[in-house]
């Protein structure tokens, strides 16, 4: 496989106040984004094996990118997420050949765990158009206060025969969580729900 990666961005994202209350520590999110050229663009291909090794190796680089903008050890990230657009000369199935069948085994290793499933979205779209990042708990999708996302936006990406690839990871859950439901503390990690 020789993935062709156009560039690599990153952004952290912190909190500091909210609704005229101090946040206290910051809450923050990181998002790794992947612009990488789609083999497929333009044919139609039954094998998408390419692509599913592709989401392997990226699920870890981008995992370890966003821990590491968040200065944190593995174990200290709370949830995570994935989404891909698809330039217009690809199809939804090159995003979900990306995202479902290996990336998830390296993103959880990049942040220590992982017992929930991994929050995801896919979309087709063209330059400067905004990605939202769904985020989720990464071992306890009960936990309502993680419930949340992130957007990015490259100005020159995907093009038409491009993948925008990105996964985001958080140090914590939304700022002022009070809906109720299991809490962070609580979550036991051990069947991916609770």
């Amino acid at each position: 496989m020789s993935m062709k990666i156009r560039k690599i961005a990153v952004n952290v994202e912190e909190t500091h106040r909210e609704i005229g209350r101090e946040i206290s520590p910051a809450t923050r999110k990181a998002v790794a984004v992947a612009v990488i050229e789609n083999p497929y663009a333009g044919i139609y291909q039954e094998d998408l094996s390419e692509l599913m090794e592709m989401g392997a190796e990226l699920g870890g680089l981008l995992g370890d990118k966003c821990v590491a903008a968040l200065g944190i050890s593995p174990s200290e990230a709370e949830s995570y997420g994935k989404s891909v657009m698809v330039g217009e000369n690809g199809e939804l199935e090159h995003a979900a050949a990306i995202l479902h069948p290996k990336l998830g085994a390296p993103l959880r290793k990049a942040v220590e765990k992982g017992a929930a499933l991994v929050a995801s979205s896919k979309k087709m779209g063209s330059p400067g158009q905004v990605l939202d990042v769904p985020l989720g708990h990464k071992d306890a999708a009960y936990v309502r206060s993680h419930f949340d996302g992130i957007e990015v936006r490259l100005n020159d990406a995907p093009r038409a025969n491009e993948l925008m690839v990105a996964v985001a990871v958080t140090d914590s859950g939304r700022p002022l969580p009070r809906v109720g439901g299991l809490t962070h503390e609580d979550a036991k990690g051990e069947d991916g729900l609770r």
